[in-house]
């Protein structure tokens, strides 16, 4: 396919972390290991592959930045759902 694959060990990919997303973002694909087995492969999402169509449904960031804590939009779908009305939820 002309995307070259690399490995990585867990601890090169904890301590780089930005380094490797970036790469992935660039077509890369990681397999990473652990005391010399793989456990999991990285690669890039297939935006219009097999993965689907990925769309923005909402932008948390635009809420809060660094985006809303999923536990924080859980407890405010349940709040809607109680309240059945219009409700200020993330601060």
């Amino acid at each position: 396919m002309g995307t070259k694959q690399r490995i990585v060990g867990v601890k090169e990919l904890r301590e780089n972390l930005e380094e490797y997303i970036s790469e992935v973002g660039k077509g890369k694909t990681f397999t990473v290991v652990r005391r010399s087995k793989p456990v999991f492969k990285i690669s890039p999402v297939d935006e219009y592959g097999d993965e689907g169509d990925w769309k923005t449904i909402i932008d948390f960031t635009k809420i809060k930045k660094g985006g809303v804590p999923a536990k924080d939009v859980l407890k405010a779908i349940k709040l809607l759902n109680e309240n059945g009305k219009d409700t200020k939820i993330f601060k």
